[in-house]
């Protein structure tokens, strides 16, 4: 990725600050390495090595690594790269599951100076090619079992890159594609090489993909200051100390597992790899290994809340489950707290490293019922404590919005867990930092308390007659359904009202409804005009960390611009 650090600008705004001429504190006060050194998160590893080297840091099946290995084997990761050629500035791609592989990649490849870009294990080929050749990969690390996808997203490269098979042992499928297999890399690697700490700590370390819908998917660069700072975040959010033990059922190539795979680490905590999200898979892990924390998109906890009984295995503990995007419907909330779960709500995008705000509990609120406490947990809240800044505004006028719960704008953020910028997209980083801020996209309002709650994304607001109808509030009253699994609301065309709400529904297995009992049930929960007109049931298309496609459920209104 040679051009990278170049097309973002090699400063940043403000990194030099302007001292008054003679003042006393700076004469003769000059950083140097006793008092200065870039923040980077792949310290945290050396550190728990250091601190912990036979504590257990990731369990992998029958595998069982500790602080000394993992570290080792990063830093074999490393001086292989460094032997092979790469370093700073070039990118080395990793297409894999939560495997152990991945989480050295989150320090190996950085450790040697390179850039890591975790591919989307569910994208296709074409989107893969797309990626490699953007982001100029001079390496693939890749899990056998996407062998097929892979071999076919090379095929469509015009140069050739170092591909390393990682040969997982549970992998259930695919063959050997690569020049060199994984554990054959770290062998040729050295077990004490020193990492290269960056020389600037705006240096990227991680190059990421958004799941655009239209058009090709924009890159997201993350500087070291960024991952470190957003990890600390984490790390306090989350209460994460040397006795978690984290099981990863959110995927690592999701915001660099929304900056979990460096947090765990700086806590010395324990990682728990997990090839696939499966309730068959977690309830057993989660008694077996005494699971503390884990984190997923409200797919997983529905998936959770929603399994068989005789899949759900009993344990004696309480496990802090991290959920993004809308809040759990009060349903599942109340499913999981009676299976053991405690539910946390954060809020981020891939342009802010995953967590960027948390609806923060209240004492107050331990007294409320269920429905209270969901609504509570359903505002997106206060920022981390990393985060610098956020604002409900007005995008075009950058005047704030009034904190009355009513005044809706768009939630801007800024501080320094905010993106670098898209790789060589200037126009759309500019368009997305303007004013100091970045623009979410997303709709809010700002409670008096200082939380904030989404109202819905700018696009998907619903404009019926003139007035202006939230999806999510819609989405909300479905999910209230007794019979109702999913639920997603899109904007349909009207001859008369402009748009009107078409809601996308499916239904627990076993439930039947039909279209006048989903209306009838909303009409007794909101307001008349903001009823769907239209009911669809089936499936719902989702991307594959588990956000619902609503562009697909457009097409399938018969928008024809949707």
């Amino acid at each position: 990725m040679s051009g990278s650090a170049g097309s973002l600008g090699e400063t940043r705004a403000g990194a030099k600050t302007q001292t008054a001429q003679g003042c006393i504190f700076e004469q003769g006060l000059t950083a140097n390495p006793a008092n200065y050194e870039p923040l980077s998160p792949i310290s945290f590893l050396k550190r728990a090595a250091q601190v912990y080297p036979e504590k257990v840091a990731v369990i992998h099946g029958e595998q069982r690594v500790n602080y000394r290995d993992f570290y080792r084997r990063s830093c074999r990761l490393a001086s292989s790269l460094s032997q092979r050629g790469i370093g700073p500035g070039d990118t080395v791609a990793i297409m894999a599951p939560n495997v152990p592989a991945m989480l050295e990649a989150h320090y190996g490849i950085p450790m040697s100076g390179a850039v890591l870009n975790a591919l989307n294990v569910r994208l296709d080929a074409a989107t893969i090619a797309f990626m490699l050749k953007h982001g100029e990969a001079k390496a693939l690390i890749t899990d056998r079992e996407f062998s097929p996808v892979i071999s076919e997203a090379l095929a469509d490269l015009e140069d050739e890159i170092l591909v390393i098979d990682i040969d997982d042992p549970l992998a259930e499928s695919g063959e050997l594609i690569g020049e060199v297999t994984y554990e054959a890399l770290l062998a040729e690697g050295d077990p004490e090489f020193s990492a290269r700490q960056p020389q600037d700590e705006w240096q990227a370390i991680s190059l990421l993909y958004t799941s655009g819908t239209t058009g090709n998917p924009k890159g997201v660069v993350y500087h070291h200051r960024g991952a470190y700072l957003n990890a600390m975040g984490n790390l306090v959010t989350f209460g994460l100390s040397h006795k978690s033990v984290y099981l990863w059922t959110l995927p690592m190539f999701h915001c660099n597992g929304w900056t979990f795979t460096w947090a765990v680490t700086a806590a010395c905590g324990t990682h728990v790899c997990l090839r696939k999200v499966d309730p068959a898979l977690i309830f057993p892990m989660i008694r077996e290994h005494r699971v503390t924390q884990m984190c997923g998109a409200p797919i997983v906890l529905n998936m959770l809340s929603n399994a068989p009984e005789d899949v759900k295995v009993a344990f004696d503990h309480e496990v802090e489950i991290a959920t993004g995007g809308a809040a759990p419907p009060s349903a599942v909330i109340e499913a999981m707290e009676k299976d053991g779960f405690r539910v946390l709500h954060l809020y981020g995008l891939t342009e802010t490293y995953g967590p960027a705000t948390l609806c923060a509990w209240q004492e107050s609120w331990d007294g409320l019922d269920l429905q209270g406490r969901a609504a509570k947990m359903a505002r997106q809240g206060v920022s981390l404590v990393t985060l610098e800044d956020i604002m409900i505004a007005d995008p075009e006028t950058m005047e704030e919005c009034a904190w009355d719960g009513e005044a809706m704008g768009e939630l801007m953020l800024r501080g320094n867990t905010v993106m670098k910028g898209y790789l060589k997209n200037p126009e759309a980083s500019d368009a997305a930092l303007s004013g100091g801020w970045f623009h979410s996209g997303d709709l809010a309002v700002r409670h008096p308390d200082g939380y904030i709650e989404i109202k819905d994304r700018a696009k998907d607001v619903i404009i019926s007659g003139g007035e202006n109808i939230s999806s999510l509030e819609i989405e909300d009253t479905l999910y209230r359904h007794p019979k109702v699994l999913e639920a997603a609301v899109v904007a349909k065309s009207d001859a008369t009202w402009g748009e009107t709400p078409c809601a996308f529904v499916t239904l627990k297995d076993g439930e039947a409804a039909d279209e006048a009992e989903i209306i009838a049930f909303c009409r007794e929960n909101m307001a008349g005009f903001k009823l769907p007109k239209t009911v669809i049931f089936g499936p719902l298309p989702k991307t594959s960390t588990g956000k619902i496609q609503k562009f697909l459920l457009r097409q399938r209104t018969g928008d024809a611009d949707a």
